[in-house]
């Protein structure tokens, strides 16, 4: 043994990434380690692993499948804004990620999409979802929606918007995947953009 350096962190941080990414696919494949699933799940969507923010039916989901439990709902409140983020296979404040996202008018029903992540509210993560559908442009504006432009979070590089009026609380173990990190400067233009709404 002697020579031998093994650094624990860097094993037990890597033994802990891959234990998520098994839990991460038992849910997705409606597998435990009782057996299958009764439940339908993300797998039986095949758009739910596509990265297209435009609702369609084969992404959308009811009772909240992709969730590992209720929906806490939504956030209220100011967000201690942070960005943070860290190629440590683990979901962190200024990363795009991709998560199931309930719909606004109806939390038991909603679609994977791409998340940025804005901060934490306790164990939960406080994101903010995209949409490809370009809502201030030369003929309108909404003040809802701020545009961060393209990133490998959006596989045909379509320009992005981030809506700015509904935090989203996500559990980490909800994440799917990581899609990318925003640059700092498009992150404080969000941040910016919360700070502005109060």
């Amino acid at each position: 043994m002697a020579g031998m350096n093994i650094n624990f962190q860097q094993v037990a941080r890597g033994l802990l990434r891959g234990y998520r990414v098994v839990q991460r696919l038992q849910r997705e494949t409606g597998r435990t380690s009782s057996g299958p699933s009764t439940s339908t799940t993300a797998r039986d969507s095949p758009g739910s692993q596509q990265r297209s923010s435009s609702p369609s039916p084969s992404s959308s989901h009811s009772s909240g499948r992709g969730l590992s439990g209720e929906y806490p709902g939504d956030y209220r409140g100011r967000v201690a804004v942070s960005y943070a983020p860290d190629p440590d296979g683990e979901p962190d404040p200024g990363e795009i990620v991709w998560t199931w996202v309930p719909y606004e008018e109806d939390h038991s029903r909603g679609k994977d999409r791409p998340v940025l992540i804005v901060g934490h509210d306790g164990p939960y993560l406080l994101v903010l979802m995209l949409t490809s559908k370009d809502r201030n442009n030369a003929s309108s504006s909404d003040a809802d929606y701020l545009d961060i432009g393209t990133g490998a979070w959006d596989r045909d590089g379509r320009p992005s918007e981030v809506k700015l009026d509904r935090v989203i609380r996500v559990r980490p173990e909800d994440v799917r995947r990581e899609g990318a990190v925003l640059p700092k400067d498009r992150f404080d233009d969000v941040a910016r953009g919360l700070e502005r709404r109060g």
